[in-house]
């Protein structure tokens, strides 16, 4: 694995903080890597397949354990420099919000070796098998689940440790999975991130290096970065969003080539840059959100406006969801309290909408689950909200829909949320940018040089920059000395 990222027009090294002022943050250094952690030097640069350590050694063991009946069969336990990669086969188990969900384990001591290193985002892979992160020091970390999560062995779970760190060269814009990931196929194993002076790129999802880069060109003939991300359903395009642009380039053809769709188009259209992407799950139509406060559907043919979404959000979005149907979107954005529920077979009609606490410009994720009857979102004072999206009112003329549950998962802002694809796990992300506040000081701070420090102390306030994975099924034994922290009801 490598801390290191691609850049420029030869994919070359940069690493994280390097003369980078982004958002008026400071440069950072990323994390040093733990020993045993750097590739093989005899190891073929173009290698992908998983490299195993005892040669023609296979590791079968099989958990058959009963999880509220959960069946998890773990097969093919292979040790890949350092990174043990479970694949399992699961029946399916529906989430439980009749109560709270429980708290099993996370990461934290990972975010506090650095200053305000909040997180912003957590997303699981396609086959549920590990965990993506971003934080503020621009570092992409890859987490496995714990083996004893599947014994159900919750009263030892240790701290989840990254078992692959990718450094970005800059503040990261967006990161995607490639949606046909699969754990048993290593050439699936990529995703995409995006930061601000760098081109697009694609990691490898097991060694944790650049396999490609995608450049895209202003029409200055400058690289520009691309605020958002997002591969097609069958993987073979990558949707990226800039200022009125949508670029697109095909996955199998790194470099600069790619298809633009101007958004506005004779001073018509979604104006804004696009901040979002999401895919219709059942027809060749694609969303765009963007900082205009609008959303836009289009045809993933050749990027033709097919209808604009009235303007009813007070900022400009910054996530949308597609139901699984297809039938309604999901739009949400920055310091804005609605995340409102659109009826695509009437555009200009919004079913409901959902009320949580954002007052920041951080990018606040929701997520559905595989069914679309719950929506899942946190807000800035650290609560998720759990919503179900069957019990609209029959009328449902723009109607405020009350939350299922409530449940505080951190005690700062939760900036992230996402519901495993087919087990009752859910993970969660927090923390946000922290600002000085004048405190109270004693004495001339014009003679005293303490003074002045202490007139500029940051106001005393709870961080908690955590990665969190919860469960949200059928209760099974206590996990209580497992938590860090309680798991606590809100009043809705």
């Amino acid at each position: 694995m490598s801390d290191s990222a691609g850049g420029g027009e030869g994919g070359g090294v940069a690493i994280a903080g390097q003369d980078a002022e982004a958002d008026n943050e400071p440069p950072q250094q990323a994390p040093p890597l733990p020993e045993g952690d750097s590739l093989e030097e005899e190891a073929p640069p173009s290698a992908k397949r998983p490299r195993i350590i005892e040669e023609d050694q296979e590791l079968e063991q099989s958990f058959c354990l009963s999880v509220c009946c959960l069946i998890v069969s773990l097969s093919s336990f292979k040790v890949i420099n350092s990174r043990v990669a479970p694949f399992f086969l699961v029946s399916s188990l529906g989430l439980d919000f009749t109560q709270s969900p429980q708290m099993l384990t996370g990461a934290w001591t990972e975010y506090s070796s650095l200053p305000e290193n909040y997180l912003k985002g957590c997303k699981w892979a396609p086959d549920g098998s590990c965990i993506l992160t971003n934080s503020a020091d621009n570092v992409l970390r890859v987490y496995n689940l714990p083996p004893e999560i599947y014994s159900y062995n919750w009263d030892v779970l240790p701290e989840m440790n990254p078992v692959l760190r990718m450094a970005e060269g800059d503040t990261i814009y967006d990161y995607c999975w490639y949606p046909k990931m699969n754990s048993l196929d290593p050439d699936t194993c990529f995703l995409a991130s995006s930061s601000r002076d760098n081109p697009v790129h694609v990691w490898d999802a097991f060694y944790g290096e650049v396999r490609a880069s995608f450049r895209p060109y202003n029409h200055l003939d400058e690289l520009t970065a691309a605020h958002s991300l997002c591969f097609s359903p069958d993987g073979t395009q990558l949707y990226c969003g800039f200022d009125k642009t949508v670029r697109v380039f095909y996955t199998e053809r790194p470099g600069r080539d790619c298809e633009e769709r101007p958004t506005i188009v004779k001073k018509q259209g979604q104006s804004g840059i696009i901040s979002c992407f999401g895919f219709s799950p059942c027809q060749s139509v694609y969303a765009c959100g963007s900082y205009s406060r609008c959303a836009g559907l289009y045809s993933c043919q050749d990027g033709t406006l097919l209808a604009l979404l009235p303007t009813r959000h007070h900022g400009g979005l910054t996530h949308l969801l597609f139901s699984p149907d297809g039938n309604y979107l999901y739009t949400g954005g920055r310091k804005d309290p609605e995340i409102l529920c659109w009826d695509l077979r009437e555009p200009d009609n919004v079913v409901f909408s959902l009320k949580r606490n954002v007052s920041t410009n951080q990018r606040i994720y929701f997520d559905l689950d595989n069914s679309g009857r719950y929506l899942l979102s946190g807000d800035t004072e650290g609560v998720v909200s759990v919503w179900d999206t069957q019990a609209i009112p029959p009328d449902g003329n723009n109607e405020l829909l009350q939350p299922h549950l409530r449940f505080q998962a951190h005690w700062d802002c939760t900036n992230g949320i996402s519901i495993h694809p087919f087990m009752p796990l859910l993970a969660t992300s927090s923390g946000q940018r922290q600002f000085p506040w004048p405190g109270d000081s004693e004495g001339d701070s014009a003679s005293d040089g303490e003074g002045v420090e202490a007139v500029m102390s940051p106001q005393e306030i709870k961080q908690d920059n955590a990665l969190s994975v919860w469960w949200a099924g059928p209760l099974g034994p206590a996990t209580g000395s497992s938590q860090e922290q309680s798991t606590e009801l809100v009043e809705a």
